[in-house]
């Protein structure tokens, strides 16, 4: 009954179009009259609890981080350098983004800035070139959900703190799955791409080469700096973020000087706005979160998936399949601030890694943000590339099989996230 009382009132308030904050509250009311326990108070305190906690300071400079990295020039010199490496190949520009899909994906950890600037840059260099526009933005809305991904990544900060779990383990075991996506993506664009006839982009110099490199040298030192400060223990996630924020300032003003001081107000308060909200969801998050436990609403999801206990792969493959028809209706932050109390339970009593289960866990969350009808990615992409959203739907679907299927590999070998993070960090 518990759980048919939070699951009930929670999609119930939705349905009548409640932000997702306010319906955490009321489904955290809902759980407090059916323990019969209801008391204002402990909502605010909870409230109050949960936006308090060090390890979110690091949302804001993330935030503001991939501000800065859109307007101060460093996100153009990143695809200039992917175009220098691999645009005169077959499909070159594909390859171009998804390379630059990756190296961005190491400055903002946020996947809606990282496809608005790559579909800003690229989709009219794709469909000039003459490839589809639907695969074009199909590749970039795919290409951006790397973010959360590899380090540093706003999602692994939410999970870390939702979830108890070790935010410097998670972006270190990040890493190599992140890349693998990469790697997906690469593979589903050579399928598509191999019968084209389109004229690739002339190769590069080595003079051209280095110009480039060179010139994108700055922000190409950004993901060095974040994992060696993290590897060696110079710095927390939360500190990274601070190092990454004043970083990329410090070169768009100073270096790049692409960035004007006039600018930084608007930057500061897009920043302030988005932060706010994200806050705000994690903080009645907490309410919900702290009724789960106090109900026993978990505990009561444990007996329910008993069978699959005894066997971790069917019960990952139970919870993926679980997290991506969630994904499909809720964006990613309330889908890890609603799952995270009620799956972690789940596999500990299953023995599962929690940073392994983590990466499972965000990767399929990012998944969602190219899914219908929510994706949130889906639609910043449409807004920048204007095209539909059919168009782009019929265009993301083989980069999202792709996608899916390394999620499905890294379920079934878990050697596969577990040790390139056990030798990052050593």
């Amino acid at each position: 009954m518990t759980i048919a009382v939070f699951a009930f009132s929670l999609l119930a308030a939705m349905a009548l179009g409640m932000p997702i904050a306010f319906a955490l509250i009321v489904c955290g009311v809902a759980l407090m009259i059916q323990v019969g326990m209801f008391d204002s108070q402990i909502i605010a305190q909870n409230v109050i609890n949960g936006a308090d906690s060090f390890p979110l300071m690091a949302v804001p400079f993330f935030m503001l981080a991939g501000e800065i990295m859109n307007v101060g020039g460093l996100a153009k010199r990143i695809v200039n350098v992917a175009l220098a490496l691999v645009g005169h190949v077959k499909g070159g520009l594909g390859y171009v983004t998804i390379l630059a899909s990756c190296l961005l994906a190491s400055l903002s950890g946020s996947a809606v800035a990282d496809a608005a600037a790559l579909a800003s840059l690229l989709v009219p260099m794709m469909v000039a070139a003459g490839h589809n526009k639907a695969h074009s933005a199909g590749l970039v809305a795919a290409g951006g959900i790397i973010a959360p991904i590899i380090p540093p990544s706003i999602g692994f900060v939410i999970f870390g703190v939702a979830g108890g779990v070790s935010i410097s383990k998670l972006f270190l075991a990040g890493v190599f799955p992140g890349l693998m996506l990469g790697i997906g993506l690469a593979v589903a664009w050579w399928w598509i791409v191999r019968k084209e006839n389109i004229a690739p982009v002339p190769r590069k110099s080595l003079k051209e080469v280095g110009q480039a490199v060179l010139d994108g040298f700055w922000a190409l030192m950004l993901p060095f700096i974040i994992i060696f400060g993290l590897r060696f223990g110079i710095f927390t996630p939360t500190e990274a973020a601070v190092v990454v924020a004043v970083y990329a300032l410090f070169v768009a003003t100073c270096v790049y000087r692409e960035l004007k001081f006039a600018q930084l107000y608007r930057l500061f308060v897009s920043a302030g706005l988005t932060t706010a909200i994200v806050m705000f969801l994690v903080a009645a998050a907490l309410v919900s979160s702290w009724l789960i436990t106090v109900a026993e609403v978990a505990q009561q999801v444990v007996d329910l998936v008993r069978p699959f206990m005894g066997n971790q792969t069917l019960l990952l493959v139970a919870i993926m399949i679980l997290v991506v028809i969630v994904g499909t209706a809720l964006d990613m932050t309330p889908t890890i601030l609603i799952l995270t109390p009620i799956l972690m339970p789940i596999i500990k009593q299953a023995g599962i890694d929690p940073v392994y289960f983590g990466v499972l866990f965000i990767i399929n969350n990012a998944i969602g943000l190219i899914t219908p009808p929510v994706g949130t990615v889906l639609n910043v992409v449409c807004g920048v590339s204007k095209i539909s959203m059919a168009e782009i739907i019929k265009g993301v679907w083989p980069f999202m099989v792709a996608q899916l299927i390394i999620l499905l590999l890294l379920v079934l070998f878990p050697i596969l996230v577990t040790g390139p993070a056990r030798w990052l960090a050593g």
